[in-house]
């Protein structure tokens, strides 16, 4: 790699490309690749995916934040448009305005490729004329897709197909599909490594800390889509999960088993999901089917039983003491 920046910092010093020198920055990833920027009309919420033959492409092509708009900047990769982007979407201006603004002062916008969603839908793309082929983007109605570095020119045409015949999927979903279809179309020339997807939501509600909908990266793995998939099904688990807490702080226990039963389906080996549900349902009165439940549990892992101990003295598991006794002794 560094014999690529060198080689590069030469062409450009020598004069052999109009792209200045300083373009090709060490710290800067080469995050040639392809991306999706989406936004749901119907929830306002607003999507990055991305796959390269990189590693953990999700720190430099991915940017978003609630309410304001989502920037995917790849290529030879300038990261500031991240943060930048997003700074002046929330000043007001729109996605055109935005990219307009970013390219203006670049030298080295010919061999970027950057997308820009905000939150109304509006989409703005650019693609620079020196990006190493096949390179190219299509954007329509809340969405574009782009693409560098690919086997075909195939790649990103099957992306925007693919989105528009999921519009029935959440929008995590939809834009996973957009990249399958692009793998599916041969990729990265270079092949795959690492993959990311970030959801935010169309409204902020002035809560950072809580306005990132789905936040997955897959840093460095042999299948990165397949992977990111099987984190956004675990990521919805937990869903779930958080749903019945919730729900048990409210005392609908009612709502809080269906949302754990649901849990354990998509999770079903997921020993602590079955834990906290046999535990809602004891303390719901329900001791006899939280010992089906629990029993597996302490079998295969002793430390549940011992955790169970340590429950009823922070008010988690409200049993008697005669019930406290069945379910420790369960075998």
């Amino acid at each position: 790699m560094k014999k690529l920046l060198i080689l590069l910092g030469i062409l450009g010093a020598a004069g052999a490309s109009p792209v200045a020198a300083q373009v090709y920055k060490p710290q800067e990833p080469l995050a040639h690749t392809y991306s999706i920027v989406a936004r749901d009309p119907k929830t306002g919420e607003m999507a990055v995916a991305v796959q390269s033959h990189w590693f953990s492409v999700g720190t430099a092509v991915s940017w978003g934040e609630a309410g304001v708009g989502v920037v995917a900047t790849q290529s030879f990769t300038n990261k500031s448009f991240g943060p930048r982007g997003l700074a002046l979407m929330k000043q007001g201006k729109s996605a055109a305005e935005t990219l307009k603004l970013l390219l203006a002062n670049d030298p080295g916008r010919e061999v970027r490729q950057v997308a820009i969603l905000d939150a109304k839908g509006g989409v703005a793309t650019h693609t620079g004329a020196k990006c190493i082929a096949y390179a190219g983007h299509i954007t329509g109605k809340d969405f574009s897709v782009q693409a560098n570095m690919m086997l075909n020119d195939r790649v990103w045409p099957a992306m925007a197909k693919a989105f528009a015949q999921n519009a029935n999927l959440p929008l995590a979903e939809r834009v996973l599909a957009a990249l399958d279809a692009a793998e599916a179309q041969g990729g990265d020339i270079r092949g795959r490594q690492s993959a990311a997807l970030l959801v935010v939501p169309g409204k902020s509600n002035k809560e950072p800390w809580n306005e990132r909908t789905v936040d997955l990266r897959v840093d460095d793995h042999e299948e990165p889509l397949q992977e990111l998939r099987r984190l956004l099904t675990v990521h919805r688990a937990y869903e779930h999960m958080n749903n019945g807490d919730m729900a048990v702080e409210k005392n609908n226990m009612a709502l809080a088993m269906q949302e754990y039963s649901a849990a354990e389906k998509l999770q079903p080996n997921n020993l602590e999901m079955q834990y906290w549900h046999g535990i809602t349902l004891a303390n719901t009165g329900k001791v006899d089917e939280a010992l089906k439940i629990l029993q597996p549990v302490f079998k295969a892992d002793k430390n549940w039983r011992v955790l169970t101990e340590r429950l009823p003295p922070v008010g988690l598991l409200t049993v008697s003491a005669a019930d406290l006794k069945r379910i420790l002794a369960v075998e």
